[in-house]
């Protein structure tokens, strides 16, 4: 079963995803923070990180630039999950190395193919 560390600090949107995933298959972990999902992420080395941008502390592009720059995670996909909707938003995630970003309202449909499509074509490099 593939692991999937769902990093956000919102509990509710993180108990939500965590139900979706769950739900759809996966080994689902929950991380309030930033910092806490990096601890995550090193001890469980998931296939795969949603992660939010707006956190306090260590924020999403903290925790993507911490993770590209791990020879241990660099090659782990990560989408980033945010209300930040802008094009400019969206263009600067990709630009920092995020596989994917999906704007907040999103679709379960949306987001459960995002992530199949990510682990599908990190599995092909792999």
């Amino acid at each position: 079963m593939q692991t999937i560390l769902v990093i956000e600090n919102d509990a509710a949107n993180r108990d939500t995803l965590l139900r979706i995933l769950e739900f759809a298959g996966f080994h689902a972990v929950g991380a309030e923070n930033g910092d806490v999902g990096i601890q995550k992420v090193k001890a469980l080395l998931p296939d795969l990180v949603v992660c939010d941008i707006l956190m306090p502390g260590l924020d999403g592009y903290g925790v993507l630039d911490w993770l590209r720059h791990d020879p241990q995670t660099a090659a782990i996909p990560l989408i980033f999950v945010s209300a930040k909707a802008e094009v400019s938003d969206v263009r600067r995630g990709l630009e920092l190395g995020a596989n994917a970003y999906l704007t907040k309202p999103y679709t379960i449909a949306a987001l459960t193919a995002i992530i199949k499509a990510q682990l599908s074509s990190h599995q092909a490099i792999a």
